[in-house]
This record gives C-alpha cells, structure tokens and sequence, in this order.
C-alpha cells in the first residue's frame, strides 16, 4: 500500500512531481541560464592552457562574447537556444569564442555573433549551414578593410533595395548601408588578393563600373525624363495613369515611367494586367531620356559627395572585377546586418 505522505524537499529553481502512478516527465527545453552555462563549458573544456595576465584576458573575453550570443538568440531567435546541446553548433561557438578570446576586437565580435545566430537557424547539414560555418572560420582572417570591401561588393553587385523612392530616399539609403564602410575602403590590389586566398571570391579580367551597375539597378533615379505628348503620340491606352508615370526626379517639367528597374517594372505592368501591347511600349519609355554613366557619376556625387570616392576606389581597384563565393556572400551581408540591423535573410541568396 502506498503511503500517502508525499512530502519533498525541492532546491532552489528545481521542480517537485507528485503522482499516485506513473509519471511522464517531459523536457522542457535549454533555459537561458543553461544555455550560457553549456556555452561557457564548451570554452572550459576546450580552450587553449594559457597563464596569468593572458588567461585571465581571455577568459574575461569568453564570457563577454558568450553573453553577447545568449542575448542576441534570446533577442532574434530564442529557438536557437535548444541547439546548446547540438555538437557541430557547440563547435561554431568554440570558433567565435576562441577568436574573440585572441583579439577582442568588438567589430569582429559583433560579426561572429551575427554569423553565428544566422547559423542557429538551420537545422539541417545543407549548403547554408556548412557556408556559414565556414564563414565562421574566414572572418577571422579578415582586416577591417577586407570586411569593408565584402560589404560594399555584396551591397552593389546582389542588392537592390525597394524603398529607394527618389533622390532624398536614395541618399539616405546610401548613408545607412554605404557610408560606415567608406573610410575602410581600399585600392591596394594586396588586400583583394588576400580575399581571394581566403575564399572569398576571385578577380575577374572585366566588370562592370558602379555607374553602370547603379544605373541599371537604380535607373529610375537617373533618367531626363520626356515630353507627356509621348504617351498619347505612342497610342498608351491607358494614357499619363499614375500608376505608370510621375513627374521626372531629374526634370520636373517632364514626366517619366514609375519604377526603379526593369525587372521591377515588369513584374509590375504583369500584376496590373497591362495588355503585351502597352507593356512593351511602356518599357520602351522607360530606356527614353537614360542619363549616361558620366551623367549618373554627376548625379550620384551631387547626391551624396562621398561617392566621388568610392567611384574612384571601385574604378582603379579589383572591386569591380570581383565576384563573391557564397562566403564572401555570407560575410558581406553579416556586415552589413551588423551595422543596419534588419537585412533580407541571406538565404535568398544562398539556398
């Protein structure tokens, strides 16, 4: 017969369970504290045997490093806590931990962490994941203007952001995700050299200069616009529609198609239902008045002055010719979301 004195002594943040039968127990997941705990064991457990001044240093280092991963994953991804007990995720963490502990460099710590939440993310051995262990590795071998270098490349070459609007939003866009890295860019045909032995990407023989690169991308930005008698002289049914044409950026007495690129402007007349005949002459009006590459250099710098350097510094250095791998990629955009925050996810780049 079972007693009915049923009276525990429970420890502090422990859990007490009474049944008169069989009792189910069912793990409730990695806490925060455990997962910071676990987090620390892994450096404890694996970390180089160093002395004095130099283990304290780093130990110090590990522990400020670990509590910036816990605080992100709590903040961007608490799921991504429950992978404390997952060893190849234990492994990426020994890396932030172990190159953080040997430079504290904040900037590169602030990298790592993103990497690593990004890593948290994936749940399955696939390109993603094995890219952005990788990338755990690379960064830490990178200078500041190696870094610099990726996220400019990745902003221009794979990027196009959907809010620029016109000159004003555009400057601003310019200023939030160009203008950090300005400072740290570089000619010196050594450092592209570097990223490439690093496996970040390869110098081609030909690329594309940034003007021509903005203006495709951008184009709506750099056009002069045309007379409003060119819609009713092309026969558009559908007439000066301000779904499809706004006062010219450049031009206020002319008028021009309303859209950034090609791409978006056709994926745009497919949604609005525009006849295959209107379409194509809308997208003839959209090349009509296209400032040239000098004109687009004139515009860019009048935007925003800086861009006279990082024109002359993409135009006599290997940034135009180089073309990223999927870690150039993953480091690139890392930097990028390290300074601006909410970025697309680098899967719609790596998949």
């Amino acid at each position: 017969m079972l007693s009915k004195d049923q009276t525990q002594d429970v420890g502090s943040g422990a859990a007490a369970i009474q049944a008169g039968g069989n009792v189910t127990v069912i793990n409730a997941g990695v806490t925060t504290a455990e997962a910071r705990a676990i987090a620390l064991d892994v450096a404890k457990a694996t970390f180089y045997e160093l002395t004095g001044a130099a283990k304290e240093t780093a130990t110090i280092r590990v522990e400020e490093i670990t509590d910036q991963v816990i605080k992100k994953l709590e903040k961007d991804f608490p799921a991504g806590l429950q992978k404390a007990k997952d060893p190849d995720f234990q492994y990426a963490l020994f890396t932030v931990q172990k190159e953080y502990a040997r430079n504290g460099d904040k900037d590169l710590g602030d990298l790592l962490v993103d990497l690593l939440v990004d890593r948290s993310k994936q749940d399955q051995r696939d390109i993603l994941q094995i890219v952005l262990n990788e990338s755990l590795s690379t960064a830490p071998k990178l200078t500041d203007t190696n870094l610099a270098a990726l996220a400019v490349i990745f902003l221009f070459k794979y990027t196009q952001h959907f809010g620029v609007g016109n000159h004003k939003t555009f400057g601003e866009y310019l200023d939030k995700h160009l203008l950090p890295f300005v400072a740290k860019l570089s000619k010196n045909q050594a450092g592209y050299q570097h990223l490439e032995f690093s496996g970040c990407g390869s110098i081609g023989i030909s690329g594309n200069s940034l003007e021509g690169l903005l203006g495709t991308v951008y184009q709506g930005q750099f056009l002069k616009g045309f007379d409003r008698s060119e819609i009713t002289n092309r026969a558009i049914s559908c007439g000066p529609d301000a779904r499809f044409f706004i006062p010219c950026l450049n031009d206020q007495s002319k008028v021009q198609v309303k859209a950034n690129s090609k791409d978006i402007l056709e994926k745009y007349l497919d949604a609005q239902g525009v006849s295959s005949e209107d379409r194509a002459k809308i997208l003839e009006l959209f090349d009509l008045g296209k400032m040239s590459e000098r004109e687009i250099k004139e515009k860019l710098i009048e935007i925003r002055p800086y861009m006279a350097e990082v024109l002359e510094i993409w135009t006599n250095s290997p940034m135009q010719t180089f073309t990223l791998t999927s870690v150039g990629m993953a480091i690139g955009h890392a930097n990028v979301k390290r300074l601006v925050g909410e970025f697309a996810s680098l899967a719609i780049w790596i998949n």
